[in-house]
Formats: C-alpha cells, sequence, structure tokens
C-alpha cells in the first residue's frame, strides 16, 4: 500500500510559554528548529478557557518564518477562521462539533489559500474524516481534553492514531493526495516514539519543550529540541 512520506514535523505550542517573554521565547523555539509554531485558541464557551486572538497572531507571524498552526477551539468557527487567514495564519484546524456545515468550513479556509484540517477530541469518533478527506490537509488528533495544557496523554489514544493513519493511506492508494497527521497532548521525550509508530507525523508540543529546566531562563532550548529530534530517529 502506498504511504505518505512522513517526515517528522515539531510544533511547539506557545500556550505553555512564559507569556512575559512571548516574543522572546517563540523567536528562541523557531531558532532550535521548531517547523510550526502551534497557536491554540480558546473561547471559554467551546472550552473552559479563554486565550490568544487574531491580534496575536498577527504579532507572532511579524516575528517568525515558520508556518502558524492555527488550533480553533471555538463556536461557531467560519467568522474566526477567516480573521486568523488575515493575520497570517498558515493552518487551520477546527473541531467538527464546532461547525454546523464542515464542509463549508473547510471550504473557507481552501478558497482563501490556507491548508486546512480537523480536529478529534479523545471521543469524537472517526467516521466524520470519511466525507471530507478530498478537503483535509491535516488531521489533529488530541490526545488530552482540550482546555488547558499540562496534561497527561490518555493511553488509548493510540489506537485512534492507528486507525486514522490507516484511513489516510488508503485514501491516498485511492489516488488522494497526502495528509499529515498531528497528535496534541501530553507529549514527552519518553513516549514520542511510540506516538510516531502509531502512525503520527507531527507533534504538537507545549511544556514538554517550555517547561524544560532552565529553558526559560535562558532560552536554551537547542537541548530539548534536539532529545525529540533523536527520539524520533528509528
Amino acid at each position: 500500500m502506498k504511504k505518505n512520506k512522513q517526515s517528522n514535523f515539531i510544533a511547539p505550542s506557545i500556550l505553555s510559554a512564559n507569556f512575559l517573554s512571548l516574543g522572546e521565547e517563540i523567536v528562541a523555539v523557531e531558532k532550535a528548529g521548531a517547523d510550526y509554531i502551534h497557536f491554540d485558541v480558546m473561547d471559554n464557551h467551546f472550552v473552559p478557557n479563554l486565550t490568544f486572538g487574531p491580534l496575536i497572531c498577527r504579532a507572532v507571524r511579524s516575528i517568525v518564518e515558520v508556518p502558524i498552526d492555527v488550533h480553533l477551539m471555538v463556536s461557531p468557527v467560519d467568522r474566526l477562521i477567516e480573521d486568523f487567514i488575515d493575520a497570517g495564519a498558515s493552518i487551520i484546524t477546527f473541531h467538527p462539533e464546532a461547525s454546523n456545515h464542515i464542509d463549508r468550513s473547510l471550504s473557507i479556509a481552501r478558497d482563501n489559500g490556507c491548508k486546512t484540517g480537523l480536529v478529534l477530541n479523545p471521543a469524537t469518533p472517526i467516521n466524520c474524516l470519511d466525507w471530507v478527506l478530498p478537503k483535509l490537509d491535516i488531521i489533529l488528533i488530541m490526545s488530552v481534553n482540550p482546555g488547558f495544557g499540562g496534561q497527561t496523554f490518555i493511553e488509548n489514544t493510540f489506537s485512534k492514531i492507528i486507525a486514522v493513519r490507516q484511513k489516510i493511506d488508503e485514501f491516498l492508494n485511492k489516488g488522494g493526495h497526502s495528509i499529515r497527521l498531528e497528535v496534541d497532548g501530553g507529549i514527552k521525550v519518553e513516549n514520542i516514539q511510540a506516538v510516531k509508530r502509531a502512525g503520527a507525523d507531527t507533534f504538537v508540543i507545549g511544556s514538554g519543550i517550555f517547561n524544560f529546566p532552565d529553558a526559560s531562563q535562558n532560552l536554551g532550548y537547542q537541548k530539548i529540541m534536539t532529545d525529540f529530534r533523536k527520539a524520533l530517529e528509528f
């Protein structure tokens, strides 16, 4: 069976960064080799937390060159999809439960030249993917319940990663395009290899990077990023 070419992408989530030095920390993780900057948007409605808006995204866009990976945990999503694209988002993902018309919401992003995808919560069935795979550039599997950083990886996520990887590979084998498989929540140096073996190729890492000992004092993210890269080499 034909499969995706899986280069490993690491996306530090700024939800776990020190907000008092946010710009410095974002520049530091980009310099350390981040492939994306992961941007968690929460509205205190769809999830029980409140974070960043388009203005912060625009500010981040002004200081980094890597793609900005925007995860919308908001409802409704359509207006904010356009707002974040205008603010410099490179990738927009959202939850199927947050849209009345998933196909339409995906089309808004694609019609505006942005890559897009769906986010699956721990209890979200994967069959919603079957009808929209041609419009997906990325699928994000949550390995924690969304809303807060620093949570523990939910172990039964591995079976979901395996099942979604199979769907992606079957779609590709039938002539479809490559789709990235991203996982977010509780990823550490100790478990990232297992997450990759299950089928992921893109890894959102928050506290596993930004809470690395001494990193916040000297912005020394090269060491922890190197550790993650080494763990992915097999």
